[in-house]
């Protein structure tokens, strides 16, 4: 069987440091952090403060009332990065049979914020407990990709990856894989994410993972910093329109990219700690690189799981030692994380945009608030600390870790015509 080749049509993205692509590049360009203190809820009993919430973000701009009282977060952010990367595309869906066209889409926690929101709802009422009829619908994650299908009416592929940080790789991979069997001639695939509640910033206190730098929030998420002290949540969601090369070019689409080699590994080490030499993470990428058929000197650019935990970075810098050797220090290396923070599931979606973006203007962003770097780790490495630099961007490699060590390694390479 000839697999289909699969290109990247469409895109969109809201971020802590943009509600749209053109605004999330541009503050990443500059080197924006979107961290800041927590306005969500009060904070005052929490060890963390801050997280990279969404600016300017009103959902009646985008839904009615009735739309709302049976969307969680999650799906609304889904939904809203969906109608941009749908337009992006150019894609004529009234010419196209809907059972063509699917979605799959990731997240790690779903409607967590709608859970947390109906617990309490249930303790406030002494007498009668209250539900809305909706509450399952707006908690169950398999909502967001069946809510993109609901308001387009697309009956293709449809469902909803988990598998904790790496969720929204896995979604890609998966979609890629419908195109490339002739599942579907288009998939919406992407991540979301709405964590920023008590429930999560609470429980990811108390694993010691979130940073705690609540003088300084912009400054907090520091990958591969000597001080770095843990990650700091993000929210957000990105949208990819994949389709096979031969309907992109049918249509005269601009392409940005071609997704051409995937590798996934599991630790099976701890349920939250990494593999200390990251030989599951070596394993992944290695298994991308074979996949696509690139050798590792052909890569120009990692786009780095870079959380920002002490364990995390370093295991992840010792994989791609192993994986790169000599060529490490000729890739630019970053972490979109250290401006727009962690975005769980979403977090592979959201820095695949930032991904195409460098493919097309040859600029990679920065990594900011590098000001010392680990001393395990090699001094000769390009982290393209502090500004943007021009460099043209042929391969990519994102890398994706989830907790209870899900990785998820995806090769990106430019689509010249």
């Amino acid at each position: 069987m000839n697999l289909k080749r699969v290109v990247v049509t469409g895109i969109g993205a809201i971020t802590p440091v943009g509600n749209n692509v053109t605004e999330y590049w541009g503050s990443l360009m500059k080197g924006v952090s979107g961290a800041g203190h927590i306005s969500y809820f009060n904070t005052e009993k929490f060890k963390t403060k801050f997280a990279c919430e969404l600016k300017g973000y009103n959902p009646a701009d985008h839904f009615d009332s009735k739309e709302l009282s049976k969307l969680d977060r999650c799906a609304q952010y889904a939904l809203v990065a969906t109608e941009e990367a749908l337009e992006d595309s150019g894609i004529d869906l009234s010419a196209m049979e809907s059972d063509r066209v699917g979605v799959i889409y990731g997240t790690g926690i779903g409607g967590l914020m709608s859970s947390e929101q109906a617990v309490q709802m249930y303790m406030e009422h002494d007498k009668t407990p209250r539900f809305s009829p909706f509450h399952l619908l707006r908690v169950l994650p398999n909502t967001v990709s069946g809510s993109i299908a609901l308001k387009y009416g697309f009956a293709g592929p449809n469902y909803v990856t988990s598998s904790a940080c790496a969720s929204s790789a896995n979604a890609i991979l998966d979609a890629c894989y419908a195109v490339a069997f002739g599942c579907a001639d288009v998939m919406l695939t992407g991540g979301t994410e709405a964590c920023i509640i008590e429930l999560a910033i609470g429980g990811f206190n108390a694993m010691r993972a979130l940073s705690t730098n609540n003088g300084n929030p912009q400054s907090a998420s520091r990958p591969f910093d000597k001080s770095r002290d843990g990650f700091v949540m993000g929210e957000g969601a990105a949208t990819l329109v994949l389709e096979s090369l031969d309907s992109a070019l049918a249509r005269g689409a601009k392409i940005y990219a071609e997704l051409i080699g995937v590798g996934m590994s599991a630790d099976s080490f701890h349920i939250a700690a990494p593999e200390p030499n990251g030989k599951a993470a070596v394993l992944s990428m290695e298994k991308a690189l074979k996949s696509a058929g690139v050798l590792p000197e052909q890569v120009d650019y990692i786009n780095t799981h870079g959380t920002s935990t002490p364990l995390g970075d370093l295991s992840e810098c010792r994989a791609i030692a192993k994986v790169f050797g000599s060529h490490a220090p000729k890739m630019a290396i970053n972490s979109t994380k250290s401006m727009i923070g962690h975005l769980l599931g979403a977090g592979p979606a959201v820095e695949s945009v930032a991904i195409f973006c460098s493919m097309r203007d040859s600029v990679v962003h920065p990594t900011i608030n590098l000001d010392e770097l680990d001393p395990s780790i090699p001094r000769d490495w390009n982290f393209v600390s502090g500004e943007a630099q021009r460099r043209d961007v042929n391969v990519a490699l994102s890398n994706s870790f989830g907790f209870g060590g899900h990785n998820v390694s995806l090769i990106y390479k430019k689509f010249v015509g």
